[in-house]
């Protein structure tokens, strides 16, 4: 196995995310999503937000270290991704990001040879301590 087990409950360091209107806009075109919450900023407000609304996926765009886990990038594949959210991101909030190990285990590949997954979550609360949202990760190690 490419990753020790023990690490599984290893939580990372809190590292503050600082939600920008530009990154908003910038990550809604580069998926082509012109939803007028995410790219017009009183098209937004009218509709009852502070500022422009992040897309659903947009924690992707978030980099929280994984606790305790090294690996060669040129070896992972994506297996999967979860967002659940409380209530949606705009811009203007800082988010207090936390990273936990779920889970590690081994599967034999279909061509032959095993695949470490590595399934992790990162937890976003606002300043005062409330849930945002969490995402579920899954990676392939080959």
């Amino acid at each position: 196995m490419q990753i020790d087990p023990a690490v599984i409950g290893s939580t990372s360091e809190a590292v503050l995310m600082e939600v920008e209107k530009g990154a908003i806009r910038a990550f809604a075109h580069a998926i082509g999503d012109e939803n007028p919450l995410f790219t017009d900023e009183a098209y937004a407000r009218e509709h009852g937000y502070s500022s422009l609304v992040a897309p659903p996926t947009f924690p992707t765009t978030f980099r929280v270290p994984i606790p305790q886990v090294k690996f060669e990038l040129s070896r992972v594949l994506h297996g999967g991704q979860e967002y659940s959210y409380t209530r949606p991101i705009v811009a203007g909030d800082v988010l207090r990001c936390v990273n936990q190990v779920l889970d590690v285990y081994e599967r034999e590949g279909k061509q032959g040879g095993k695949m470490t997954f590595l399934v992790t979550r990162v937890k976003g609360e606002d300043l005062d301590g409330q849930l945002v949202f969490t995402s579920t990760s899954t990676i392939i190690l080959r």
